[in-house]
Formats: C-alpha cells, sequence, structure tokens
C-alpha cells in the first residue's frame, strides 16, 4: 500500500505541476492585463482630480475678479462723492492745504509762484 501511495503522489504531483507550468503564461498575461488595468484607472483618477482642481482654480479666480469689481465700483462712488462734494468749494481746500503745511512740526519753506504780485491761485478772480 505505500508503493501505491508513492506513485499516485507521484503521479499526482507530476500532473500538478505539469499543470502549473502549462498555466505560467496564461496567468503572466492575466497579470500583465491586470496591472495595465489599475494603471488605466490610476491615471483616470489623476485626470479626474486635476480637473476638479483646475475647476476650483477657476471658480475661485471668478470670485475675486467679482471682489475687485465690487471694490472698484465702491472706490468710484467713494470718489465721485468726495469730487462732488469738493466741487466749487475752494475755501475748504484752501482750508486742508493750510492745515496740511501748519499740521506737521517740520520746518517747511513754501513757494508760491506769483504772477503780478498775486499768487497764480488768486490771478484768475481778479477777472471775475
Amino acid at each position: 500500500m505505500d508503493r501505491k501511495l508513492i506513485i499516485y503522489t507521484t503521479i499526482f504531483g507530476t500532473v500538478g505541476f505539469a499543470l502549473m507550468l502549462a498555466g505560467c503564461p496564461i496567468y503572466r498575461v492575466y497579470d500583465q492585463r491586470m496591472s495595465g488595468e489599475a494603471e488605466l484607472a490610476q491615471a483616470q483618477y489623476s485626470k479626474q482630480v486635476q480637473i476638479v482642481d483646475a475647476e476650483g482654480r477657476l471658480a475661485a479666480a471668478a470670485k475675486l475678479a467679482e471682489v475687485e469689481i465690487a471694490r472698484a465700483k465702491g472706490v468710484a462712488q467713494a470718489n465721485k462723492i468726495i469730487g462732488d462734494s469738493l466741487k466749487d468749494n475752494e475755501a475748504y481746500l484752501r482750508y486742508l492745504w493750510i492745515t496740511d503745511v501748519t499740521g506737521n512740526n517740520k520746518p517747511t519753506m513754501i513757494y508760491i509762484p506769483t504772477e503780478a504780485n498775486m499768487p497764480i491761485l488768486e490771478a484768475g478772480r481778479g477777472l471775475k
């Protein structure tokens, strides 16, 4: 009985080994196909991540542009309000200039351009 067991084990081992050798090329093809599919899936995922990232940056840039436009509109409105309030208000502008000149404690030399011994700011007044 031991002899039969040895023969059966040898035959089974030989057939099993032959099947393994026959299956190796098939397994290699299967393994290559699976690793190729895995690489393709990874590349597609990377592409999707890049697309989503680019869309996010585009949306952020659009929002930043909206903020910049709103800020510019606010500055334009403020400038218009200030400009309208200073229009035909030469006395206030002169007051601001004088307080700016006298407000600092540093010695300041001021040159006033004249024409016919009148400051140029006043030269237009005499013609009215």
